[in-house]
């Protein structure tokens, strides 16, 4: 048994004991070992790293554009030559297998290099002689200090590229709450941050704690926005708290994510890519694709293969190069999906394919739930409704194109959806008429590129701009808008109206 490892929280640059007396455990998700400890830590020392952020805000925001982009371009390079040992301390704290690791840390990267074109993306907007000696401009400022709230199943993508690339670019500041179940590979790009990024100390401050001091995120005047990704109950309670306190905020909230496979369909294909997105990440993902409405004519043998394929993945540790599944965060993230599976046996729904007892040889306290397939879900079954986040599959049978989109949209989620068709016209019927915010067209997972938005809907987001794309460069920056006028022989000899000259009729 090796070594747990007790963590500790960064200020200013500089890693700190905490005073804490509550520490929280951190497991390889494959073996069920606790190898590390971090600090739930106090409020004092939230406010630290509040303060140290605050303090930091005033140098960094004056820097200019070009040498911020400079230190992105640099940060981009360490990001990259550190992907191996990323990849590897992902899988091993949360259970993804090696390539959706990897893809965690390649999604913290891309919004990086997005972050590194800033200059252009930030600016205004100006317009000279919009009266007769007056210009007017208008700039994108940075806000000030940030909060990033992190759920734990993307410790590399959602902190490190939803959250700092973009709000440091554009000048602001950072603390962020890293998720105590996996901080690991958070604690460990923090630490490169500092020590081959170079950066200024205090632009990103680190701190794992409680529900109770993150409250402190939402009502201290210094803090200007929050950011945060998870359960709706929090985001909704974040966004009302937050927005009263005059902050800006972004809410990523849950999915119950729909896909509509219609009789035309690529049935071997579709089927591939409903593998990938359903059970990908053990389902622990927001982008997940957890029910499937299946048009009646074809359900039968799309079961069918549906079942064949997921009963063929290999279950196992993480890390192993051969595993298609890996195991969920924790134990205690472990049970919950099991009693989800034991409220849709008890709520009626056929169990064709149960992951309840699989063992990995070598791996026996692992946090493993196999595939698990439930068939004939009615609308009115709560498993077929709520969030389960695990690798927990529910079909859905209609009859049409129109039965089938009317239930997807009657779920009070809108995080993303997806269409399985090769029928032009209800492709573009789908693309129009779905409330899913991010919409797929023979595509299980369609999360766009940093370039674009992550744009939920509904009950999975709460605020007025997401994260990366334009809107997210809108989210960190407020406007600020010049006007002006210099002097000349006639002006300097007219008496001043009420509008100094900027209504001009």
């Amino acid at each position: 048994m090796s070594e747990v490892i007790r963590k500790k929280y960064c200020v200013n640059g500089e890693w700190k004991e905490s005073k804490t007396d509550k520490w929280m455990p951190v497991t390889d998700s494959s073996t069920g070992e606790v190898i590390a400890e971090v600090p739930c830590c106090t409020a004092e020392e939230v406010d630290e790293a509040i303060t140290a952020a605050d303090e930091a805000f005033k140098s960094w925001s004056l820097l200019s554009l070009s040498k911020r982009t400079q230190y992105l371009f640099h940060w981009r390079n360490v990001l990259v030559n550190h992907l191996d040992e990323l990849t590897l301390l992902c899988s091993k704290e949360l259970g993804k297998t090696l390539n959706e690791a990897r893809g965690d840390i390649l999604k913290a990267i891309e919004p990086t290099e997005l972050a590194c074109s800033v200059s252009y993306l930030s600016q205004g907007s100006c317009s000279m002689q919009v009266t007769t000696g007056f210009d007017t401009s208008t700039y994108r400022m940075p806000l000030g200090v940030v909060a990033g709230i992190v759920p734990f199943n993307f410790p590399a993508m959602i902190p490190w590229g939803w959250m700092v690339p973009l709000a440091i670019a554009t000048g602001n500041t950072v603390v962020l709450k890293a998720a105590s179940f996996t901080p690991l590979t958070s604690m460990r790009i923090m630490e490169l941050f500092y020590e081959e990024g170079g950066f200024p100390k205090g632009v990103v401050n680190l701190v794992t704690c409680s529900r109770n001091e993150s409250e402190m995120f939402l009502t201290d005047p210094r803090i200007k926005a929050v950011t945060f990704v998870g359960t709706t109950g929090v985001g909704k309670h974040i966004y009302s708290v937050a927005a009263a306190h005059g902050k800006r905020v972004q809410a990523q909230t849950e999915a119950k994510n729909h896909a509509l496979v219609l009789e035309d369909c690529d049935l071997e294909s579709t089927t591939n890519a409903i593998i990938n997105s359903t059970y990908g990440c053990a389902g622990m993902r927001c982008m997940a694709l957890p029910v499937i409405v299946v048009q009646e004519s074809i359900a039968d043998r799309f079961v069918a293969l549906l079942k064949k394929k997921a009963q063929a993945m290999k279950v196992g540790c993480a890390y192993d190069p051969e595993t298609k599944l890996g195991p969920v965060v924790n134990a205690k993230h472990k049970e919950s999906i099991l009693n989800w599976i034991q409220k849709g046996i008890d709520e009626g729904a056929e169990l064709i394919l149960d992951g309840r007892d699989i063992v990995v040889p070598g791996y026996e306290n692992g946090y493993f739930v196999g595939p698990t397939i439930f068939d004939h879900v009615t609308p009115e079954m709560e498993i077929g409704n709520r969030e389960i986040f695990g690798p927990v599959t529910l079909i859905k049978r209609v009859q049409t194109f129109e039965e089938g989109l009317a239930l997807m949209n009657a779920n009070p989620f809108a995080n993303g959806s997806a269409i399985f068709t090769q029928n032009g016209y209800y492709a573009r019927q789908f693309e129009l008429l779905s409330d899913g915010g991010m919409v797929g067209i023979n595509v299980g997972i369609p999360v766009p590129s940093a370039y674009f938005p992550f744009s939920g809907n509904k009950e999975s987001f709460f605020g007025d701009q997401h994260v990366l794309g334009l809107d997210g460069v809108r989210f960190y920056t407020r406007a600020k808008t010049v006007t002006k006028h210099w002097y000349d022989e006639n002006s300097r000899k007219k008496a001043m109206d009420t509008w100094e000259g900027t209504v001009e009729r």
